[in-house]
């Protein structure tokens, strides 16, 4: 009996090594053991799938706001150097 992966290759490939090998052991396991397992597993798999897109998600959003708040530091340098220059304007 072969212990193949029941998990796709591009899968694999983002999981954590330890799930790949306890995904590698459970299809290892005897039929009735395995049909037992393979949901947890499966759920596992899929609660680290939807971690890591939240977390890509939120890493996104923070360089995001990163820029923006950049953006409005520079808009608020200048906003701050024209009203100076006006008031200097309005000074003469």
């Amino acid at each position: 009996m072969t212990s193949n992966s029941r998990l796709p290759v591009q899968v694999t490939e983002e999981l954590p090594r330890e799930l790949i090998e306890l995904a590698e052991q459970i299809a290892s396991l005897p039929p009735e053991y395995r049909s037992r397992m393979e949901p947890a597993c499966s759920r596992v798999v899929d609660s680290f799938r939807r971690r890591r897109r939240i977390l890509e998600l939120v890493q996104e959003a923070l360089s995001q706001l990163r820029l923006d708040v950049k953006y409005l530091m520079f808009d608020l340098d200048v906003t701050r150097q024209e009203r100076d220059e006006l008031r200097e304007q309005q000074d003469r």
